[in-house]
């Protein structure tokens, strides 16, 4: 193998991951839908032509998908040694969640990059598109019970044939939803992406060579690997337990567990999710490729230097039974993978703050708060609002929460209310931060958000809603109280209406004029609140983050 300098390593990481970079830039700057263009719920890479290892990473995808894409790219790969034939110019396409992770929403693009006859790598885009039919606009059916009920599945399929469109499979895409423009701008974005990407890679890899470039691949996968040991190796070995719990599957009304044995021993890791309850009727069970990402996506926040590639997971064991709520299969419903993977990614937090106390950060809000509403214009054409919504992180043992913060799962931006009000016909009437969410602490939690939203649509506005921690709030360390409790409510005729099961409903109509609130989670505290400055609780007073009762209450302050 050739070998390489660290100063050509570092160059070709540099430019490997702009490679990456420039192709979500593409998306995000030329996509219809605004959950891709303003929040960047998407991802672009580059991936082993063999195993479909995550090579390189866009430093501004998701998060999530690093894990996640490499499991799509692996599907891609069965399928071609099952026999389907590869050419140069061929791009797969498919949402399918049981081979690639996530949910149906997330349309990944697979594509080829040949050299000189061989296959050099692959690379690859997805992104959450707005809408793909099945019974609730924007995919979100908090009570499906199968994934036929969340929109069309679409198989691992070639969109593009050695450089050949496929008009049938566009046709397909295009009838199996309720916004086919926003679609195909989306899908036009990635495919862009695409292209870009194959033309800087070819011309890096005139420039260096493919053995060069191999060598780079291989040498930023075993630094990787190695300094994810060396973080392993500083923690204390035992094995650490912790869970925590999901409101209810929006189908049946009980909790579910996630539940977490983490072991470490030298410079492994074991983590267990055993003990987490089984597969259930509702849509918020996910597959062993997501829980393996989220997994990813939580020691990668413990671990911030570690490099963005396969190379991290190396000294990590999976232990994640077929059949529970981490390992489901078809056709269990999986649109609400979110919540599931926002708690499993808490529980590893919460194992690790087990081994080092001293690290231990209070629970973020953990609830992505999905909201859809839609309708018809004046003109008879349909619209899907989709959004996620913001929350207070946890306390640290450093500082306190951030306010109205994005969830851990993403590098994605909560859309902003100007583009949501330009793009649909709603008007938020109120985006405030909500006091007294965050928990009390020594440093307090964050605090979440009050969003209302006003229909102005002619008719019926249809409202659903796919969220957590309604019931089992943001957890506190150290003597520090949990957040508030996620509260959704809309205006009927006679007043306002809340979800029976707390947070996930389906089936709301609204009519123009009337509204929907959602307040969000703070995060929890850490630290006992009676030892808080009693500086830090007036300034909280005074800017509205804690109410003067809360603070004579929960810090013994009087003024």
């Amino acid at each position: 193998m050739t070998a390489l300098d660290p100063v050509t390593l570092a160059v070709l990481k540099g430019r490997l991951e702009q490679i990456a970079d420039e192709m979500d830039a593409t998306l995000y700057r030329s996509a219809f839908n605004p959950i891709i263009a303003e929040a960047r719920d998407a991802c672009h890479g580059l991936y082993h032509a063999e195993t479909g290892a995550t090579l390189v990473q866009g430093t501004k995808g998701l998060p999530i998908f690093v894990g996640a894409m490499s499991f799509a790219v692996q599907a891609v790969i069965r399928r071609v040694q099952n026999g389907t034939p590869l050419e140069p110019g061929d791009t797969f396409i498919f949402n399918d969640p049981y081979e690639g992770g996530t949910h149906l929403n997330d349309f990944r693009l697979v594509r080829p990059l040949f050299r000189q006859g061989r296959l050099f790598c692959w690379l690859a885009s997805v992104g959450h598109w707005l809408d793909i039919g099945g019974n609730v606009p924007g995919g979100y059916n908090p009570r499906a019970t199968e994934s036929f009920q969340e929109g069309m599945r679409i198989p691992p399929v070639k969109l593009i044939r050695a450089g050949a469109m496929q008009q049938d499979v566009l046709d397909i895409l295009a009838a199996n939803t309720r916004v086919p423009n926003s679609n195909w701008g989306d899908l036009n974005g990635q495919l862009n992406a695409l292209d870009l990407g194959e033309r800087r890679l070819s011309e890096l890899l005139d420039e260096h060579g493919e053995p060069r470039l191999d060598a780079a691949f291989a040498a930023l996968a075993d630094r990787a690997a190695a300094l994810m040991e060396a973080e392993i190796r500083a923690l204390p070995d035992g094995t650490y337990a912790f869970e925590d719990y999901l409101d209810n599957d929006g189908v049946t009304d009980e909790r579910l567990t996630i539940a977490l044995e983490m072991t470490v021993r030298g410079g492994q890791m074991v983590l267990d999710f055993s003990r987490s309850s089984p597969a259930c009727l509702g849509p918020i069970n996910i597959s062993r490729a997501t829980s393996v990402a989220a997994c990813y996506v939580a020691l990668k926040h413990a671990f911030p230097d570690v490099p963005a590639n396969a190379g991290v997971l190396r000294p990590i064991e999976f232990v994640i039974p077929d059949g529970t709520l981490l390992g489901a299969g078809a056709p269990r419903p999986m649109a609400g993978y979110t919540e599931t993977i926002l708690r499993l990614i808490g529980v590893i937090f919460g194992a690790l703050g087990k081994a080092v106390p001293e690290r231990a950060m209070a629970a973020p809000f953990g609830t992505i708060n999905a909201l859809s509403l839609s309708g018809q214009r004046n003109d008879g054409t349909r619209w899907v609002m989709f959004s996620f919504f913001g929350g207070g992180f946890g306390g640290s043992p450093e500082t306190d929460g951030l306010h109205h913060a994005n969830n851990p799962i993403s590098t994605a931006t909560i859309p902003p209310a100007e583009i949501l009000e330009a793009a649909y016909p709603v008007m938020f009437t109120q985006w405030a931060l909500r006091p007294d969410s965050g928990g009390p602490g020594l440093h307090r939690g964050g605090v979440g958000a009050v969003y209302e939203i006003e229909a102005m649509s002619p008719g019926v506005t249809e409202v659903a809603l796919l969220g957590e921690r309604g019931r089992y709030a943001p957890f506190g360390v150290g003597g520090g109280a949990d957040g508030a409790l996620n509260r959704f409510a809309w205006q009927t005729a006679t007043g306002w209406e809340a979800p029976p099961m707390a947070s996930k409903v389906v089936g709301v109509k609204i009519q123009a004029g009337q509204r929907v609130r959602l307040e969000s989670p703070g995060g929890g505290g850490w630290g006992d609140p009676r030892q808080r400055l009693r500086e830090a609780v007036a300034r909280d007073i005074r800017l509205g983050f804690v109410s003067a009762e809360s603070a004579a209450r929960d810090y013994g302050y009087r003024a």
